[in-house]
């Protein structure tokens, strides 16, 4: 990933994700967080920022893509 995607994620989609309401799915964050080893833990967070930033472009694209649509 670039460097402004690394930042972009450190800096607002990674804050965005910690505000969430977990809801439902605060129970499968606990238990991974709670049963894995710390160095699996870093694999998954490296995981989630890769999956996280690709998911914002999808939504940037996905979304010029449909503002011609819009008009």
């Amino acid at each position: 990933m670039s460097d402004f995607m690394l930042w972009l994620y450190a800096n607002y989609i990674r804050p965005q994700l910690d505000s969430a309401p977990r809801g439902d799915c605060a129970f499968h964050f606990d238990l991974l967080h709670n049963e894995l080893p710390p160095c699996t833990r870093a694999s998954l967070d490296k995981c989630l920022e890769f999956t996280a930033a690709h998911a914002f472009l999808l939504g940037l694209r996905t979304g010029a893509g449909l503002s011609s649509a819009a008009r």
